[in-house]
C-alpha cells in the first residue's frame, strides 16, 4: 500500500450507490480524476473506524484507507492527514492482510 494513495479526497461531490449490494463511492483523486471505489473492508483502531476501498475498475491497484467519521446518522469518509495515524492504520491493515493470506 503506497503512502501517496491516502491523498485521495471524498468530498461533497461524491456519489454513493448501493448497486448489487456493494458500497460504491465516486472518489476524486489529486489530479481531478474520478474513480469508482468499492468498500471492501472496515476495521477499528483506538475506537476509530476505518474503511478500505478498492478501485472498482482496477481491483489489482492498491487499496485506499479512509477514516470513517459519523455525524448524527450519517457516515463520511475522511482523508487521514496525520502521518502517525496513517502509519498505525497501514500497519494494522497489513497485519490483517497477512493473517488472511495465512488462512
Amino acid at each position: 500500500m503506497s503512502d501517496d494513495k491516502h491523498d485521495h479526497v471524498h468530498g461533497p461531490d461524491c456519489d454513493h450507490d448501493h448497486e448489487q449490494g456493494e458500497d460504491v463511492f465516486i472518489v476524486t483523486d489529486e489530479n481531478g480524476e474520478e474513480h469508482e471505489m468499492v468498500m471492501v473492508y472496515t476495521f477499528q483502531s483506538q475506537e476509530q473506524a476505518y474503511a478500505v476501498l478498492l478501485d472498482r475498475n482496477d481491483p489489482e491497484a492498491d487499496g485506499v484507507i479512509f477514516r470513517v467519521e459519523e455525524e448524527d446518522e450519517d457516515a463520511f469518509l475522511v482523508n487521514i492527514e496525520d502521518e502517525e495515524e496513517w502509519e498505525r492504520v497501514v500497519t494494522i491493515y497489513n497485519d490483517i492482510v497477512a493473517q488472511e493470506d495465512e488462512e
